[in-house]
């Protein structure tokens, strides 16, 4: 007889196992023509099955197509703004002197840490991301962002300090 814990893990993967057969196909079509290459869309298809195992439980089979596609179309967002940060910051170094530019390691590195950020401040009111950034990379003092935004000062003192404890919570984490 088996433990419960093992039992339940070896539904999950009997589930996942069915999901996989069932819709990995039309996941994987629908991620190519979605992003128009078949490298990108099986290794995304890869990772929405790696997630639903993260999570644990797998979707009821009336709602697999919806949930895959759920989870795919936010590996399809993620990758888009990786992109884009990358491509962003290609463009940084590529103005550089050769002597200055970082390694591939360091610029894996840096393009993580910038992904890292980039996900903090998504997760903030708008508000709270636009005084941040109008504070830190404008270098706007408070009542100019206070004028900008539309709020108090003492408001932008609230939101720099709440973007800067989310920093602080992610760094922590």
């Amino acid at each position: 007889m088996l433990r419960p814990e093992l039992e339940v893990k070896l539904e999950l993967h009997h589930q996942i196992d069915i999901l996989y057969s069932d819709h990995h196909g039309w996941l994987q079509g629908w991620l190519r023509r979605k992003l128009g290459n078949a490298f990108d869309a099986a290794d995304l298809a890869h990772d929405t099955y790696l997630r639903i195992l993260a999570r644990g439980r797998a979707p009821q089979p009336e709602e697999s197509r919806r949930h895959l596609a759920q989870i795919a179309n936010g590996l399809v967002v993620d990758l888009f703004r990786r992109r884009h940060i990358e491509a962003a910051y290609a463009d940084a170094i590529a103005a550089q002197p050769e002597a200055i530019v970082p390694t591939p390691e360091m610029r894996a590195l840096i393009v993580e840490t910038l992904l890292e950020i980039d996900a903090i401040l998504a997760s903030l009111p708008a508000k709270v991301r636009d005084a941040f950034l109008l504070c830190k990379l404008e270098g706007m003092a408070y009542a100019d962002i206070a004028a900008r935004l539309g709020v108090s000062v003492s408001s932008v003192e609230k939101y720099i300090a709440r973007a800067l404890l989310a920093c602080c919570a992610a760094q922590f984490a």
